[in-house]
């Protein structure tokens, strides 16, 4: 990309209800950006552009692209255009890629192998385990973790990645100034700060618009080898995420939960359409181990991580009393009430609590509104 395009490809994206792909499909009728932008109207009109489009053209404002250009030489903030070195490869193989990609942070971490994680907003604290979990492993391995730093699983995801002090990226479907939750921008941060990247396809000031986020879900599969989904409802955004890396190619992987769990059923729906069934990230490395784009590095660590290997990193736990462990066993992995545990165990509500105390204090169970859910051991 030459710097004197850019303004140009900015000026693309503000153009008033021209998509990506109809944009790219004038550019073909033309040698480069710029020629297409000098064209004088009669040309346009002989290439099938329309004078309501032309029009439109000559009312594009320069000072946004003037603004993004100013914020582009701030700190750790780029700009790159689908013809730039620097963009994804594999973004750019799918249908309708962003033409312009904002960038803060580590822009060279976009042409890492990537897996996204995806999943819902309200997750369970079963689902927020496996979610860090998950990212941890995959982060250790050298493998960078994609997401759309939305609450619950996305954020769980990010942050696993970061405790693992690796690669994660977070997929905007608002514009950078914009960070969506505003709760996150903290973690956005923290991104940044451990070599990651926040990106958006969409200027600087976009708010939150509900049409944005199925966007930005294909940018989440698009830059990704595979995507993991963990915990979804039958109706969500990342089904639609899992539907566009079906289309793009790219491997889909589910994990499984409980059949009474109405965030478990996008996960079983994907699994009866043939999406891989994962119980550890060791199912994840065996399907992508022979995966063309992963370096001999890549292919030696995925092997060599603490999940794979069965390496244990927790302090070793105290032994149960038969009592204890009796309890524990009437505890499931999705959230059981108080009342269900009493009425399963026959001890009184006091025996109960007691027991209960000593089983959090030594991680075997995670208190949680509504009950106890059981954590599941390393």
């Amino acid at each position: 990309m030459t710097h004197d395009n850019l303004p140009y490809w900015l000026a693309a994206i503000y153009f008033p209800r021209v998509g990506p792909g109809t944009f790219l499909r004038w550019l073909e009728q033309f040698s480069d950006i710029k020629t297409l932008f000098q064209a004088s109207k009669d040309e346009l009109i002989a290439k099938g552009i329309s004078a309501e489009y032309i029009q439109k053209w000559q009312e594009i404002n320069g000072k946004y692209i003037e603004k993004d250009l100013a914020w582009a030489r701030g700190d750790d903030c780029h700009i790159i255009s689908i013809e730039s070195e620097s963009y994804p490869s594999l973004l750019k193989e799918i249908s309708n890629p962003p033409l312009i990609l904002f960038v803060h942070g580590d822009v060279t971490v976009l042409q890492q192998i990537q897996i996204a994680m995806v999943g819902s907003r309200s997750a369970t604290q079963t689902g927020l385990k496996n979610a860090e979990q998950f990212a941890y492993a995959i982060a250790e391995a050298g493998i960078a973790v994609t997401s759309g730093l939305a609450l619950g699983i996305d954020g769980a995801s990010h942050r696993g990645a970061l405790t693992a002090k690796g690669i994660t990226i977070g997929v905007c479907g608002t514009g950078l100034n914009h960070i969506y939750p505003p709760s996150h921008l903290s973690l956005v941060n923290d991104i940044v700060q451990h070599r990651g990247a926040v990106i958006s396809e969409f200027p600087l000031f976009t708010v939150p618009r509900a049409v944005n986020f199925p966007r930005r879900n294909r940018v989440i599969a698009g830059l990704s080898i595979g995507v993991v989904v963990i915990e979804a409802a039958l109706k969500s955004g990342s089904l639609i995420t899992a539907k566009y890396a079906l289309e793009q190619g790219r491997e889909v992987f589910a994990v499984p939960g409980s059949i009474h769990n109405p965030l478990a059923k996008g996960c079983h729906s994907l699994l009866r359409q043939g999406a891989k069934l994962v119980e550890t990230a060791t199912d994840i490395f065996e399907e992508l181990a022979h995966y063309q784009g992963c370096d001999q590095k890549q292919k030696n660590n995925i092997f060599t991580t603490t999940v794979v290997t069965g390496k244990n990193t927790s302090p070793p736990k105290q032994t149960l009393l038969l009592e204890q462990q009796q309890l524990l066993e009437q505890i499931g992995y999705e959230i059981t009430s108080l009342d269900m545990i009493v009425l399963r165990s026959g001890l009184t509500a006091g025996e109960v609590s007691s027991i209960l105390l000593i089983l959090e204090l030594n991680g075997y169970i995670q208190s949680v509104p509504g009950g106890y859910v059981r954590v599941i051991l390393d």
